[in-house]
């Protein structure tokens, strides 16, 4: 009951309020009958079919990579190890509870839970992260590019190019954050395991929560820079940047185009 309702929780508060109020209304909708046809949103779309895949595929994931681990599911029947799969797909995404010991996990679950802690939850939710529109829209053009066309789709729509350079930025700059919280923390607590540094950055920067159990061990400095990765993660890359640069100047002039090897 403690799984599934906390389960539970954490989709809610990391599918966004937008989502949730379109959910509520198809809900209302057809509960009373009402001959209003609802059309949910890319947005819906985007965020509940991703949510989805990243939970379904996290948690054969986790089964796989612990099954037999004796320290995380090998004590436990294969319904408990099910659950327990499933949780540990969930909480990466926004919520920072556990049900078995993080420390205990091996690296390859650790790096496993670290792309979901990184990905994060959904926009206008109360989850860090990149959000899953972001990767969803990064996955959409890298199939775009491999099917050979030029405009991205995704559920019949066209996304538009100031989108895919914004989601760009987001990704390059959230990269950034992380690369760099870790290189300092490292710096300054050698003895540390760089995995294990990796993923406190990477929890600090979704503001999820999780850790390894290395927290008390990091030195002050270190400490200082997970503060501020928790900021930048909070408020957003884009926003500190744009606030730091001021408003944009519109360009009276504009390049030619050229070419350049890519890949």
């Amino acid at each position: 009951m403690i799984n599934f309702t906390i389960g539970g929780l954490i989709v809610f508060g990391g599918i966004g309020y937008q989502v949730i109020m379109e959910l509520f209304l198809w809900v209302r909708d057809r509960f009373n009958k009402s001959q209003i046809c609802t059309v949910f949103s890319l947005n819906f779309k985007v965020v509940t079919s991703t949510t989805a895949v990243l939970l379904i595929l996290g948690t054969i994931a986790f089964l796989v990579l612990e099954y037999n681990n004796p320290e995380t599911f090998g004590s436990l029947n294969f319904a408990q190890k099910v659950m327990a799969a499933s949780f540990q797909s969930l909480t990466p995404r926004t919520a920072g509870f556990n049900t078995i010991d993080i420390g205990k996990l091996s690296e390859a679950a650790l790096f496993m839970t670290i792309a979901l802690m990184f990905i994060g939850a959904s926009p206008g939710s109360t989850g860090g992260g990149i959000k899953t529109t972001t990767f969803r829209i990064l996955f959409s053009c890298t199939a775009t590019v491999l099917e050979g066309q030029e405009e991205v789709q995704c559920y019949q729509r066209q996304i538009p190019p100031a989108l895919i350079l914004k989601t760009i930025s987001v990704m390059f700059g959230s990269l950034m954050v992380v690369i760099g919280s870790a290189t300092l923390v490292e710096l300054t607590n050698p003895e540390l395991e760089f995995i294990q540094v990796l993923f406190e950055a990477v929890s600090a920067f979704a503001t999820v929560g999780l850790s390894t159990g290395i927290t008390a061990k990091i030195s002050a400095i270190g400490k200082l820079v997970l503060i501020a990765t928790m900021y930048v993660g909070r408020v957003g890359v884009l926003l500190l940047i744009s606030a730091a640069v001021g408003d944009p100047k519109p360009r009276t002039f504009k390049y030619a185009e050229e070419s350049l090897l890519v890949g």
